[in-house]
C-alpha cells in the first residue's frame, strides 16, 4: 500500500508531460504578422510565422475569395489595419476550424491568379508563407513613355536600365537609428534611381526604364529579364550596402567575375546579395532551350564582350563618384552577383555607401546628395556613351556630325511630340518640311532638322 501514493504520483506526471506535448504539437505555430506589397502585375502578402507550418490555398466563386489553411496554427497579428487600397482585395478575415487549423480567407475585388510556397527561417527572417496574387488581366506597365521603334524612326535611344535593389519585405540593409527612423536601402536605393531616371530622360537621345518603381520585391531573374525585354544598352544595379565592420565606407562599382570576388568585402557582399532570392523564393537559372555545351559557349562569347564594355562604363562611374564621394576601392570590383549575370547586357552594380556607416546614412539620408550621386553615376554612363554609341542612336548621329533624319508618322503621333522628341521647335519641323499647319498623316515622312 505504501508504493501506491509514489506510483500514483509518477502516473499523475506522465500524463501530465503526455498533455503538454499534445498541447504543443496542437498548434505548430503562430501568425505573428502579416505583411503586404503591391506590385504592377500582382499584390504580394507575406505571414511571418513563429514556426514552419503546412498549407494550402484554393479559390471559389460568386463571390470571388481565396481561402489559405494553415495548418496546426493561430492568428496572433492584427488584420484590422492593413491598407488594401489598389490591390484586388477587398478584405482579409480569419477563424480557427477543427480546432487546430487556421483559415484565412480573403474576400476579392476581382479574380486573380494564386501562388504560394513557404520559406524556411533564415539569417534574422522568421519562417514565412508567401501568397502571390497575380492580376488576370495583365497591363504592360511603362514607367516611361517608349521610344518609337527604328521601323517608324531611323534614330534611336539609348536605353538605359535602372535597378533599385531589394524593395517590399526584403529591405536590404539597415542604417544606425536616427532619432526614432532608420534609413532602409530599399528607399535610399529608390529615391536615388528615380533622380538618375530624369536626368536619363531629360538627355537627348537616351531613355531611362525603372526596374522597380515602388516598394515591392523584384526576382533577382526577373531584374534582369526586364532590361532584356526593353533591349537595354546598360544595366545598372543601385544599392547601399552594410559590412560587418561600421567602418567600412565608401562608393564602389562592381562588375561580374568569373572566377570569384576580387576582395573579402567583394565575396561578402556578392554572397548576402545573391541570398536575397531566398526571401523571393526564385530557383536557378538555366538555358532551357539551349544544349547545355553549346548555350556555354554562346553566354561565353557573349559575356565576354559584354563584360569589357561593364569594366568600362563602370571606371567611368567610379572616376565620375569620386568627385563627391569617398572611394572604397580604387578600381573596379568584381564579383559574382546574379542581377549582373545577362550575357547580352553590359551591367554594373553601383554601391552608392555603406549605410551601416553612421556619417554615410546621415549623406544617403539626404536628397542633396542624391541628386549628386544621380548626377555623378550618368556622367560616367554619358562618358561612355559618348566615345562608343550604338549603332543607329541619336548620340552616335550627333556624334557624326549629324545630318538629315526622318521620322515617319505613326498612328497618335502629334507635331509637337515630334518635336519634343527630338529636341527641336515645331516652327522648325514645319520650315524643314515646308508646312503650313501641324496636320500630318500615317506614314508621312518628315524631315528632322538638327537641334
Amino acid at each position: 500500500m505504501g508504493a501506491f501514493p509514489k506510483m500514483h504520483f509518477r502516473c499523475s506526471v506522465l500524463v501530465t508531460l503526455v498533455l503538454i506535448m499534445v498541447a504543443g504539437n496542437a498548434l505548430a505555430a503562430s501568425v505573428k504578422n502579416v505583411r503586404l506589397w503591391r506590385a504592377p502585375d500582382n499584390t504580394r502578402l507575406v505571414f511571418d510565422l513563429s514556426g514552419p507550418a503546412s498549407h494550402k490555398i484554393f479559390t471559389l466563386g460568386n463571390p470571388d475569395r481565396l481561402v489559405i489553411d494553415i495548418a496546426k496554427a493561430d492568428m496572433q497579428a492584427s488584420l484590422a489595419s492593413m491598407d488594401l487600397s489598389e490591390t484586388p482585395i477587398k478584405r482579409i478575415r480569419s477563424a480557427a476550424r477543427n480546432g487546430t487549423d487556421l483559415r484565412v480567407v480573403l474576400d476579392l475585388k476581382q479574380s486573380v491568379r494564386p501562388k504560394s510556397f513557404s520559406l524556411k527561417k533564415h539569417g534574422d527572417k522568421l519562417d514565412r508563407l508567401v501568397v502571390d496574387l497575380f492580376d488576370q488581366s495583365r497591363a504592360v506597365v511603362k514607367t516611361v513613355e517608349q521610344a518609337t521603334t527604328q521601323s517608324s524612326a531611323k534614330l534611336r535611344d539609348i536605353v538605359i536600365a535602372i535597378d533599385a535593389g531589394h524593395g517590399g519585405e526584403d529591405p536590404g540593409a539597415l542604417g544606425p537609428k536616427m532619432g526614432k527612423t532608420r534609413p532602409l536601402e530599399k528607399h535610399v536605393v529608390l529615391a536615388i534611381s528615380k533622380e538618375l531616371a530624369k536626368l536619363i530622360d531629360g538627355e537627348p537621345g537616351y531613355r531611362a526604364v525603372l526596374v522597380r518603381t515602388g516598394d515591392y520585391y523584384i526576382p533577382l531573374r526577373k531584374r534582369r529579364n526586364i532590361a532584356r525585354e526593353n533591349r537595354a544598352d546598360l544595366f545598372v544595379s543601385i544599392h547601399a550596402d552594410a559590412f560587418k565592420d561600421k567602418r567600412a565606407k565608401g562608393a564602389s562599382v562592381f562588375a561580374l567575375s568569373r572566377r570569384g570576388a576580387t576582395s573579402e568585402t567583394a565575396r561578402f557582399l556578392a554572397q548576402k546579395e545573391n541570398e536575397a532570392d531566398l526571401i523571393g523564393g526564385v530557383g536557378n537559372v538555366s538555358l532551357e532551350d539551349k544544349d547545355q555545351v553549346l548555350a556555354g559557349v554562346l553566354v561565353d562569347l557573349s559575356m565576354t564582350a559584354t563584360l569589357s564594355s561593364s569594366l568600362d562604363v563602370g571606371g567611368r562611374v567610379l572616376k565620375s563618384m569620386d568627385s563627391i564621394a569617398k572611394l572604397h576601392k580604387p578600381q573596379v570590383e568584381q564579383a559574382g552577383f546574379a542581377v549582373l549575370k545577362s550575357p547580352d547586357v553590359p551591367s554594373i552594380l553601383v554601391e552608392t555607401g555603406f549605410i551601416s556607416n553612421p556619417d554615410e546614412a546621415k549623406k544617403l539620408s539626404s536628397s542633396y546628395y542624391r541628386k549628386n550621386m544621380a548626377k555623378a553615376i550618368f556622367k560616367g554612363v554619358k562618358g561612355y556613351f559618348n566615345q562608343y554609341p550604338p549603332a543607329g542612336s541619336y548620340v552616335a548621329w550627333k556624334k557624326n556630325g549629324g545630318g538629315v533624319r526622318e521620322h515617319v508618322i505613326a498612328r497618335g503621333d502629334t507635331l509637337s511630340g515630334i518635336a519634343q522628341r527630338y529636341n527641336v521647335s515645331v516652327n522648325q519641323l514645319r520650315s524643314e518640311n515646308s508646312l503650313s499647319g501641324s496636320v500630318i498623316r500615317v506614314g508621312q515622312r518628315l524631315k528632322i532638322p538638327a537641334s
